[in-house]
């Protein structure tokens, strides 16, 4: 798969998973689809292309690590779960429901592929610096990532959690800050201005890199490049749009935590829907995602050994350049 297809392949799955999105929160009539919508893209990158995961064996000890430090996000990281084949896409339905293992938040006791239980916002930063370390203390070579909120770094257990990976040098870690501008109070500037964001963590001790979130090729070139990267953890400033995709949801903190009614998700449907996409554009992965895929992990543990799917071109190929974040 050329670079062009793969990144055309990522966009139509982006777009499955916003309908997704749209579709789960009308039917739970409560969620989050701003910040949701704005971090498709990244997901998409992640699950789809970056990660090394099975879907068939979700604790599998040498997979790459995901921890959702902005859990309210839970609707774009549940579809991404469900189209990669963790679980049944008809279950997103079922978002916020009683009995329902699809919580408002992640709850990794209930849900295949969830790796941490997140919500309280500021925590996810210092978990994922713990299974960072872990990985380095035993040996190895899985790689851990997650993504934080822009408002969620108001909170001061951030900057210890930051702190901490710059002093242990988990260079096996890559935060992506989720940078759309606004939180539920208005935009991040007015309630605690963070900025300059880069001075900020490079003086922490971080490498970082700037890139447009929803560039798909900029998002493959970046996390490339971190690999690459020896002595210091990786930040991705991702410059994102709250409610992406969605016009009259774009750039608005009202849609912070607020889910669509019928009417407008049948409008931000329509939006989402290209001629040639269906909503099962990658039903192949639940049927085809084998247990044999993942085997070679346990003499071979690196990321050239995990693509051998068809739809998803491979890390191998992938390590042929590089690019920031």
């Amino acid at each position: 798969m050329s670079e062009k297809e793969r990144v055309q392949d990522l966009e139509k799955t982006a777009r499955s998973l916003r309908r997704s999105v749209i579709e789960m929160l009308e039917a739970a009539k409560s969620g989050h689809p701003g910040g949701s919508l704005s971090a498709v893209d990244i997901l998409s990158v992640l699950y789809f292309h970056e990660m090394r995961i099975d879907p068939l064996n979700p604790a599998w000890p040498d997979r790459d690590r995901f921890v959702l430090s902005k859990g309210h996000a839970a609707p774009a990281l549940y579809a991404a779960l469900a189209h990669r084949g963790f679980f049944p896409k008809d279950e997103l339905l079922t978002l916020r429901q009683m009995g329902s293992r699809l919580q408002g938040h992640p709850d990794m006791a209930g849900v295949p592929g969830v790796d941490m239980s997140t919500g309280s916002l500021g925590q996810g930063l210092s978990v994922a610096v713990g299974m960072a370390l872990a990985g380095k203390m035993d040996g190895k070579t899985y790689r851990v990532h997650a993504l934080l909120g822009d408002g969620e770094i108001n909170e001061g257990m951030i900057w210890e959690a930051a702190m901490a990976a710059a002093h242990y040098k988990v260079d096996n870690l890559v935060a992506i800050l989720d940078n759309n501008g606004l939180q539920i109070d208005g935009p991040n500037a007015a309630v605690m201005n963070m900025e300059p964001l880069s001075d900020k963590w490079r003086a922490f001790g971080w490498h970082v890199e700037l890139v447009d979130g929803h560039d798909m090729k900029a998002l493959l070139d970046v996390l490339r490049k971190l690999r690459q990267t020896q002595g210091k953890p990786g930040l991705i400033i991702a410059r994102t749009v709250k409610g992406k995709g969605v016009s009259f949801m774009e750039n608005k903190a009202e849609w912070h935590g607020v889910a669509p009614n019928k009417e407008q998700a049948g409008k931000a449907l329509r939006e989402l829907s290209g001629s040639r996409d269906t909503h099962d554009t990658h039903d192949t992965h639940d049927t085809h995602e084998t247990r044999e895929t993942h085997e070679t992990h346990d003499t071979h543990d690196t990321h050239d050994t995990h693509d051998t799917h068809d739809t998803h071109d491979t890390h191998e190929t992938l390590r042929e350049g590089g690019f920031p974040l």
